[in-house]
Parts: structure tokens; C-alpha cells; sequence
């Protein structure tokens, strides 16, 4: 028995010693924990489910300038800036709500009320007891924060630059023109209503509607508007919608990212962000093809499209003028052009009056280009006899005011000293005398059209060609002889 008792004693001190081994390898153990635990390179702090700190390492301290021993039991919003504690209310709720681990964003605050940026990374931990805590990392992202507000910056100066850029292209543009709204010339009653009109609707972001025949200066209302307007400060971009190719005005107009289509090899700015805060002139609407009327539609009542290849919204406050020498309303009975898009540039139409109503401003506008197109060719007229003004007035000018800078300018070029001489035979044209013509609009134009080409062998580009005599682009005058179905025999 003394026996036994004897081994039993030894297997005791065995175990003790064995047990005083664990018990020192865990306080070894324990003590590299804390190690880690305090210095690690992020704050920890245990929450309880009110939001009190119950615990935090040496970093989370450091981290905000306190004691560990006063950071215990303070509450966890104490350090949490007030502008941001509505995104820690919000996240802590979710958190209890899901149970899911959550991360957030927000400014801290330092003991000495220095803030700074961090990330908080939380968990709910559930104990058997029924005890509920929440574990919190906090990562100070503020030199993160910094990097991406200057990785931003350098972003938004690349794209104001882009900007810059593409808007210098237009001022020099505009520079090169010709016009201002200075330069709408004349008297009659006609003209002094479309003045009385943009005087009224340019202080205004109303989309305006400008209609005319071809030639009858459309555009200097349009640049009337935006001088007039708080715009005039930025940009006016003007796009010619007859002049583009249907492949290309969708992108012409909301730009593409790189890679969108086979050509693109960079990112492109549309006319619409770069006229953001300006005006946008969207010169022969008619002619824009019926799928992008939907798109152009949507930037007319909310500002919002997509560039081509992208799915990310781009919002712009661009105001729109458009233009157009087609009846639109019996384009939309016609549907070529959508009913609804109609309403909504139909608010304040301008109507330019043509040229053959206007008869009395005939020898201001041509003592106004003679001056211009006499400086610019280093010639001088001094005379002009009352038979070539009688001319001039009693022609019906179906290229409006166009046609009329180019039929002086072939005179000056034709007149050998100071007394202007006609190179060009201006006579009536029964049929473009819409008093008594039965013919519609459109199929005058198309007449007159296939009469100028003809007498000029079909040339529709060029010195003495077709668009020169009609005073259009020659982009323009192709897109309406596809309109009018006008083809060489």
C-alpha cells in the first residue's frame, strides 16, 4: 500500500512540473501575443454592444494621443469627428444588423482634436454567455487619402486641360468668323422683330429653335443669343448636323472612350462636355438620323448621356440652340423626326425672314461686304449706279444672304476700277416667286438646285461650282441633294 502511495506521489510531482512547463511556455506565449498585439501597425479596440471601448492595444492609443488606461470605457464616438458620427451610427447598425463583418470610412479625432482619415474594420463576436462584443481595427488611410485627392486632382486637371484644349480650337474658330451678332445688318420691320425676339429670350437657358431658309444667317442669331446670354463667357460649339456622317455624329456629339470602336485610339470629348456651362449651336436638326434624336432628346430635359463605350452618366449644363431649314412639323407628320423631341425644342422658334422680304436692306448689306470683301482683295469701289442696285434689289436671292456675298464678290473681283460691275446676269425667276408658285417649298429648292448645277456642268464643289453660286458648304449641299433625291443624270 506504502507502496503505491509512493508511485502515486511521483506521478503527481510529474504532472505538476509538466503542468508548471505549460503554464510557462503559455505566460511566454501570452507575453509574445501582447507583443504583437500592442505594436502591431494597426489600432485594436474591443466594443462593447453600447460602443464603449473595453479594450485597445498601444497603437489604437497612440494612434489617438491617449492613455490605454483613459481610452478604456470612453465611448468609441468621443474619438470619431461629429460630421462623421452619422457614418459610424450607420455603420454600426448594419453591422449588429447582418452580423456580417463591415468596413467604413471616416475622420477621427486625436485627444487634441487633430483629425485625421481612417478605415474601420468591425466583427461581432458572440460568447456562449450570450455576450455580445465588436471587434474594431482602425487603419490610418490618411496619407492614402492624400494620394488619391492628388491622383483626382492630376485626373481633373487632365480633363480641364482636354477641355482647354478643345475650347481653344472653337475661340480660334470663331476668331476666323466673319460674324458676330453686330454684323446682322439691316432695317426692315422683319429683321428689327428677330432682334426685339433674341433681346428678349437671351438672358434665359429656354432652348431656342431657329428656322430660315439656307443662306438667311441662322447662325448669327444663334451667336446673337449666346452674347447676349450669362453664357458669353465660355464657349459657343456649333455643329453642323448635315455636314457629318451618320457613323460619326453620335460620337461627335457625346464623345467615346478608348477602344469604343476600331479607330478610337484615345478618349474623346463630345461637343456637349465641352459646351458644359456654355451654348451648344446644333445647326440642320433635321438631318439628325431618328436614333439620336431619342439621345439628344434625353440631354434636352435632363442633361444626362453616356459617351460610346461607357456606361458611367455624364451630367452638363449646356444650353442648346438649333437650327433648321425644314418644316419640322411635317417632318414629324412625315415621321422623320420624333413628335416629342419637336415639343421640346419648340419653345421659343425664331423665324429669319429670307432675303426677298427684307428688299430694303439690300444696300446696307451691300455697303457692309463691300467693305469687307474690298479690304480683303486690296480693292476699292466707290460707284455703284442705281441700275445695279435696281439689280439687285428686285432679284429673288433664293441663297439668301449667301448668295449675295458671293455675287459681289464675283462682281469686285469682275469690276477693272472704282464702279462695281455685275459678273453674274440676276434676273426674276417667275418660279421662285412663291406668291404665285403652287410648288411646295422643298420642291423649289430642289428646282433651283438642279438649274444651278446644270449651269455649272454639275460641279458641286470649287471655285464658280454649285455651292459657291448657292453660298453653301459643300458638305451642306450634298446632304441636300440626298435629301431632295437630287442625282447626276
Amino acid at each position: 500500500m506504502l507502496q503505491e502511495l509512493r508511485i502515486h506521489q511521483i506521478e503527481l510531482e510529474m504532472q505538476n512540473v509538466e503542468l508548471r512547463r505549460i503554464q510557462a511556455e503559455m505566460d511566454l506565449y501570452q507575453e509574445r501575443y501582447f507583443d504583437l498585439y500592442d505594436l502591431a501597425p494597426v489600432g485594436y479596440c474591443t466594443l462593447s454592444e453600447k460602443g464603449l471601448i473595453l479594450e485597445a492595444n498601444l497603437t489604437a492609443a497612440t494612434m489617438l494621443n491617449v492613455a490605454r488606461d483613459v481610452l478604456v470605457s470612453q465611448p468609441i464616438t468621443r474619438f470619431i469627428l461629429k460630421e462623421d458620427q452619422d457614418t459610424y451610427y450607420r455603420h454600426r447598425k448594419h453591422l449588429f444588423e447582418t452580423g456580417e463583418p463591415q468596413a467604413c470610412e471616416l475622420h477621427m479625432v486625436k485627444q487634441e482634436g487633430k483629425s485625421f482619415w481612417a478605415r474601420l474594420d468591425s466583427t461581432v463576436v458572440k460568447y456562449s454567455d450570450g455576450e455580445t462584443q465588436c471587434r474594431v481595427v482602425i487603419i490610418d488611410i490618411t496619407e492614402h487619402k492624400r494620394v488619391e485627392e492628388v491622383e483626382n486632382a492630376i485626373v481633373e486637371i487632365n480633363r480641364n486641360k482636354e477641355l482647354l484644349e478643345l475650347e481653344k480650337g472653337y475661340l480660334q474658330d470663331e476668331i476666323k468668323l466673319l460674324y458676330n451678332h453686330e454684323n446682322i445688318i439691316g432695317k426692315s420691320d422683319g429683321l428689327k422683330y428677330v432682334l426685339f425676339k433674341v433681346e428678349q429670350i437671351a438672358p434665359t437657358d429656354t432652348t431656342v429653335l431657329v428656322l430660315g431658309e439656307t443662306g438667311t444667317g441662322k447662325e448669327l442669331v444663334a451667336r446673337a443669343i449666346h452674347s447676349n446670354s450669362l453664357r458669353k463667357k465660355r464657349t459657343l460649339v456649333k455643329v453642323n448636323c448635315a455636314a457629318l456622317p451618320p457613323t460619326l455624329i453620335e460620337s461627335e456629339l457625346f464623345g467615346h472612350e478608348k477602344g469604343s470602336f476600331t479607330s478610337s485610339q484615345s478618349r474623346f470629348l463630345g461637343r456637349f462636355e465641352v459646351a458644359n456651362g456654355g451654348t451648344l449651336f446644333l445647326d440642320e436638326i433635321g438631318e439628325l438620323p431618328m436614333d439620336l434624336q431619342a439621345k439628344l432628346l434625353r440631354v434636352v430635359e435632363d442633361g444626362e448621356f453616356e459617351r460610346l463605350g461607357s456606361t458611367d452618366t455624364i451630367k452638363v449644363d449646356t444650353r442648346i440652340i438649333v437650327a433648321t431649314n425644314r418644316n419640322l412639323e411635317e417632318e414629324v407628320r412625315n415621321g422623320r423626326f420624333r413628335e416629342d423631341l419637336w415639343y421640346r425644342i419648340n419653345i421659343f422658334p425664331i423665324t429669319m425672314p429670307p432675303l426677298r422680304d427684307r428688299m430694303d436692306d439690300i444696300p446696307l448689306l451691300v455697303d457692309f461686304y463691300l467693305k469687307k470683301i474690298t479690304k480683303r482683295l486690296g480693292r476699292t469701289i466707290e460707284i455703284i449706279h442705281e441700275s445695279v442696285m435696281s439689280t439687285l434689289q428686285n432679284y429673288q436671292w433664293p441663297g439668301n444672304v449667301r448668295e449675295l456675298q458671293n455675287v459681289l464678290e464675283r462682281a469686285v473681283l469682275n469690276s477693272p476700277g472704282p464702279t462695281l460691275r455685275l459678273a453674274d446676269e440676276l434676273r426674276r425667276q417667275p418660279s421662285m416667286d412663291l406668291t404665285e408658285s403652287k410648288k411646295t417649298l422643298e420642291e423649289i429648292e430642289r428646282d433651283y438646285i438642279v438649274r444651278i448645277l446644270e449651269e455649272t456642268q454639275w460641279k458641286v464643289g470649287g471655285k464658280n461650282s454649285a455651292s459657291d453660286i448657292l453660298g453653301l458648304n459643300r458638305s451642306t449641299l450634298r446632304a441636300r441633294m440626298r435629301k431632295l433625291d437630287i442625282r447626276k443624270p
